[in-house]
C-alpha cells in the first residue's frame, strides 16, 4: 500500500454555536491542510499520483474556503454542519474524493489544523474494492 501527501493552507472566518466560551464569538484561524491519499498500485511512471494533479485539485477546493466566512457557504450554513475544523476536514475529503479520477486511488485522510496545537481529521470510508 502506498501514501501521498500534500500539505496547504487558507486562511477564513467563522463562528461556533453551542460550544461555548470565546469560539461562539466571529473569529478566523489559518488553517494548515494534510490531505492523504492511498492506492494499492503504482502506475507506468513509478508513481501513485502525480502530485500536480493532486495540488490541482486541492487547490481549486481552498479557493472556495480561502478568506471567506465558512457560516455564509452552503456546506456550512446548518447547525448540523457548522464549519468546525472536523466539518472542514470532511467536506475537503468530499469533494476531493468526487473529482479525483485516477484509478486506485482515494482519499485516505483530511487534517485541518486551525492552530499549531489543534486538529481534526476526517477518514472517509475506502472504496469496497480496496478496503
Amino acid at each position: 500500500m502506498f501514501a501521498c501527501k500534500i500539505l496547504t493552507h487558507f486562511a477564513a472566518a467563522h463562528q461556533l454555536k453551542l460550544v461555548g466560551e470565546k469560539c461562539e464569538n466571529l473569529h478566523g484561524h489559518n488553517w494548515h491542510v494534510e490531505v492523504t491519499v492511498r492506492g494499492a498500485q503504482l502506475d507506468d511512471a513509478g508513481v501513485l499520483v502525480d502530485f500536480g494533479v493532486l495540488k490541482h485539485h486541492v487547490r481549486g477546493i481552498m479557493k472556495t474556503l480561502d478568506h471567506k466566512f465558512l457560516n455564509e457557504l452552503d456546506d456550512f450554513d446548518s447547525g448540523d454542519h457548522q464549519p468546525s475544523s472536523e466539518h472542514i476536514a470532511r467536506y475537503i475529503a468530499r469533494v476531493l474524493a468526487s473529482e479525483l479520477e485516477v484509478p486506485g486511488v482515494w482519499v485516505h485522510s483530511v487534517a485541518a489544523w486551525e492552530s499549531d496545537n489543534a486538529c481534526a481529521t476526517y477518514y472517509p470510508d475506502p472504496p469496497a474494492a480496496t478496503a
